[in-house]
């Protein structure tokens, strides 16, 4: 189709509507003479005249009507699907693709996405759980959560949670039988529950602060899961001890089946975090996940 098939239709429909060259240019933002050099164009190329004009005003002859009567519906259409376009591009939709560690599970999108879907009924919600980390831009994915040690520095991060202690836990009926260390080294004589880190799929080595130094320990023990609720699950058991997190053992602690020690060894406080890439925060339906992540975290701090 020719670009110029289209040439002179809006002069056209602008001079239909007011009845005037020179309203039509005013209405326009153009010449009256540019308004009417495209009018005779086009009834050049269509061989018609398409108004009567006299020095007062000008009406539409019998094509003109004809041509009037067929394209002004399609050109109320067309400007609706303009303005459609343009506040869609101002609004939440498309497909949020989040990737989050299994804790987000239990702490953080039960209370976030059900308001999240009732507010941003348009945006399609595609969540991938994964504790790995993982290709976060080649996986396509616009947010994530995570803890924040974990993060890499070139991410925007959003803290999610109140801040958090990692530590040694076990059971009150594990500590009644074997006693509580009191130093990291203690744990020698203890039964550990060693945690297997799928990506890498090492053991991972429980840290510590002694003064100012720094100390990891490769836990001893006969049971072995590379997953953090069986971990738990196995402590509140009375199997034996595990590294694991005030945040992340929170309904453990609360219910009794887990207790903390060797506080005043474990390391800087940590958080949960909402990350993303710089360059797509500006995204609506991104941006308003953030919001309804950030009105999380205020209720989460006024708790």
């Amino acid at each position: 189709m020719s670009r110029y098939r289209f040439d002179g239709l809006p002069e056209f429909l602008a001079i239909a509507r007011d009845r005037s060259i020179r309203r039509a240019a005013i209405s326009l933002g153009v010449t009256p003479g540019a308004v009417s050099q495209a009018l005779q164009r086009l009834e050049r190329r269509l061989g018609v005249s398409l108004f009567h004009r006299t020095t007062r005003r000008m009406s539409l002859t019998g094509p003109g009507e004809a041509l009037l009567v067929r394209i002004a519906p399609a050109a109320d259409a067309i400007e609706m699907g303009l303005q459609e376009a343009l506040h869609s591009s101002e609004q939440p939709v498309g497909t949020l693709r989040l990737i989050v560690e299994r804790l987000a599970l239990t702490q953080v999108l039960p209370t976030v996405l059900p308001p999240f879907r009732q507010a941003y009924p348009m945006v399609d919600v595609d969540v991938t759980v994964n504790n790995r980390q993982t290709d976060f831009v080649g996986g396509g994915y616009d947010a994530g959560i995570m803890i924040g040690s974990y993060l890499s520095q070139e991410m925007i991060a959003v803290r999610l949670s109140p801040a958090f202690r990692w530590a040694v836990f076990g059971s009150p009926a594990y500590f009644a039988k074997y006693g509580r260390p009191l130093r990291p080294t203690d744990l020698a004589a203890h039964q550990c529950i060693r945690f297997r880190r799928p990506l890498k799929d090492d053991i991972y080595r429980w840290e510590f602060v002694d003064g100012d130094k720094k100390v990891r320990i490769e836990p001893d023990g006969s049971l072995t899961v590379n997953d953090a609720e069986l971990m738990r699950q196995m402590a509140s058991q009375g199997l034996g001890l595990i590294y694991s997190s005030t945040y992340h053992a929170s309904k453990e602690i609360e219910a009794g089946l887990l207790e903390p020690v060797l506080l005043d060894h474990s390391p800087s406080t940590d958080a949960l975090y909402l990350y993303f890439a710089r360059t797509a925060q500006d995204q609506p339906k991104l941006r308003a996940f953030i919001d309804m992540c950030v009105q999380f975290r205020r209720s989460e701090a006024s708790i």
